[in-house]
């Protein structure tokens, strides 16, 4: 008999490989007021919130994904628009962070002029180049309100090498196109880290408007 009893030998589960998931933070810049919030909301939660109020500070939320297999977890960091909520917290906002999401309101020319001032705001804070920009024009269910065209839209994303994406965080049918703009920028994060793993250098994208795409099960896939 076995000195010790117990139970019979078996697998030691303290040498079973540990993989962590990696996390990808994206921060949401624009004005107050063009849905960045909400934008949030749904791709986190899947859902439109009732009520809102202005974001004092910094907030972030996340939801975990599966790409190719692997585990990633997507945080999502929410800032306000307004000075006075963000000064304080503007550097640490910035900080370590993986990509970026710039957001305006189809319906309101202001937000869109004032795009120029973020991006300003974002490279004086030296995020690095090579960190994936997105640009995203919000409330595009408000048709008869809209006052940025797509045209004028896409010649800014292209000239600040971002992808453009047309959206509705409100309209539940544009929830996947929602989904497609933090998808995106997951899989090309993944792609990008694969990629200097092997020491190889990825080449900057073309603007264009994107539609979430589907694989053969109807599932989202990524769109870029």
């Amino acid at each position: 008999m076995a000195a010790g009893g117990g139970r019979p030998p078996g697998p030691d589960s303290s040498l079973e490989p540990y993989v962590q998931t990696r996390i990808f933070k994206i921060i949401v810049i624009g004005d107050s007021n063009v849905g960045k919030t909400c934008l949030t909301f749904r791709f986190c939660g899947g859902t439109f919130p009732d009520k809102t109020e202005a974001t004092i500070g910094v907030d972030f939320r996340e939801k975990t994904v599966e790409i190719e297999g692997e585990r990633i977890k997507v945080q999502v960091w929410d800032t306000a628009g307004q000075e006075r909520f963000r000064k304080s917290m503007v550097e640490h906002y910035y900080r370590n962070v993986h990509a970026v999401v710039f957001v305006y309101d189809v319906t309101k020319m202001t937000s869109f002029t004032n795009l120029k001032m973020w991006i300003e705001e974002c490279n004086g804070h030296a995020v690095p180049p090579l960190v994936p920009r997105v640009l995203v024009g919000n409330k595009c269910d408000l048709k008869d309100l809209i006052q940025v065209p797509s045209s004028m839209a896409l010649k800014f994303a292209d000239a600040h090498n971002m992808l453009l994406f047309e959206t509705s965080a409100k309209d539940p049918k544009e929830s996947q196109n929602v989904d497609a703009i933090f998808m995106c920028l997951a899989c090309r994060l993944k792609a990008q880290r694969s990629l200097l793993c092997r020491d190889l250098e990825g080449r900057p994208g073309q603007a264009r408007r994107l539609e979430p795409a589907h694989d053969a099960d109807g599932k989202n896939s990524c769109p870029c």
